[in-house]
């Protein structure tokens, strides 16, 4: 009797407990939301406006600012605060993602007039997403440093598409003691987080993914060209190759040619995406890399040379997968 009294008052003990504890997890867990600090995000285009959206679905307070005032107008109604200048946003925040369209918007935006670090605060972690030169993003560290910041360069992959559903890839360069500070920002927006090494290796790593990103979907274009001019139908054309040795990405998710995918630009006239002009870009830096290292590219260099002829004829706004456009209509070439 007295043994069941001890087991019975033993389980209502524990009942207790699991209460306790129960309300204690709740406890922390709110704590845990309450206190995420807010983050600024510079740069608020196709992929930083995405980006931006899933900090704030996770909880985390944006402090938002783009050179264009209307791309804030949305997380404003979000709740969001908006500042003037990324030096304001340094003001008030200190962990700041920028997503930035070249080597001179990141230039200015980090060291310019009304830049991050002329009201940086120590401590800071500045993370960049944009896609830029290796060396540009060594000297923003530097740069940082003496500000008693800490910069990583982590460039994505993935798109829009996966910008959206919060599945980008990130290739993170920087200081290993701080990577996972940025994990946890950059996981709120991705699926993949790696590591490459000391600042600038994120950028290597992303300027290579791109070069054969682009070679490989100018081979997709010019082998859907071919076999259509032999009488293949595309969608039975794509079929086959994605169940052959040359499936790629550019072939199976990002086809390039219309009527073959839905939900990719080639079936919205080439609208959205990643632009011909930014993927030019992209070669041109890793055109530049190549000559600074001694490193023979000659796919890579008529890829380039490809998507440069593509923006001066007209194909700039479009997606890059318009080089399938640019085949079948340039026949002289």
């Amino acid at each position: 009797m007295a043994a069941a009294l001890v087991l019975r008052g033993s389980a209502s003990w524990l009942r207790r407990q699991r209460r306790v504890c129960a309300g204690s997890v709740a406890m922390v867990s709110s704590r845990a939301m309450a206190s995420k600090t807010a983050v600024g995000f510079i740069g608020l285009g196709n992929m930083g406006n995405p980006m931006a959206k899933n900090l704030v679905k996770h909880g985390y307070p944006v402090i938002a600012y783009d050179v264009f005032p209307e791309a804030c107008k949305e997380f404003q109604d979000l709740g969001s605060q908006v500042t003037d200048s990324p030096a304001d946003v340094a003001d008030k925040a200190d962990r700041i993602i920028t997503m930035l369209p070249s080597n001179a918007n990141a230039i200015e935006v980090y060291v310019g007039s009304n830049g991050i670090l002329k009201k940086v605060k120590k401590g800071s972690l500045l993370i960049d997403s944009s896609t830029i030169d290796p060396a540009v993003s060594k000297d923003l560290a530097k740069e940082a440093e003496k500000m008693g910041a800490v910069f990583m360069d982590a460039p994505v992959s993935g798109g829009v598409g996966a910008a959206r559903a919060g599945n980008l890839t990130f290739m993170v360069g920087g200081v290993e003691q701080e990577f996972d500070a940025a994990k946890e920002l950059l996981t709120c927006m991705g699926s993949n987080v790696v590591y490459c090494g000391e600042v600038g290796t994120g950028q290597a790593a992303k300027i290579c993914n791109n070069m054969l990103l682009a070679i490989s979907m100018i081979g997709t274009a010019e082998a859907m060209n071919l076999g259509i001019r032999l009488g293949l139908d595309p969608k039975l054309l794509a079929k086959i190759l994605n169940m052959s040795s040359g499936r790629c990405w550019s072939s199976d998710t990002y086809n390039p040619v219309p009527g073959v995918m839905d939900g990719v630009p080639s079936a919205n006239n080439y609208q959205g995406g990643f632009g011909t002009t930014l993927m030019a870009k992209d070669l041109g830096l890793a055109q530049v890399s190549a000559t600074n290292t001694k490193t023979p590219v000659l796919l890579g260099s008529l890829a380039h040379q490809v998507y440069r002829v593509m923006c001066a004829k007209g194909y700039s706004q479009k997606d890059f997968s318009s080089v399938f456009q640019f085949l079948r209509e340039e026949e002289t070439l």
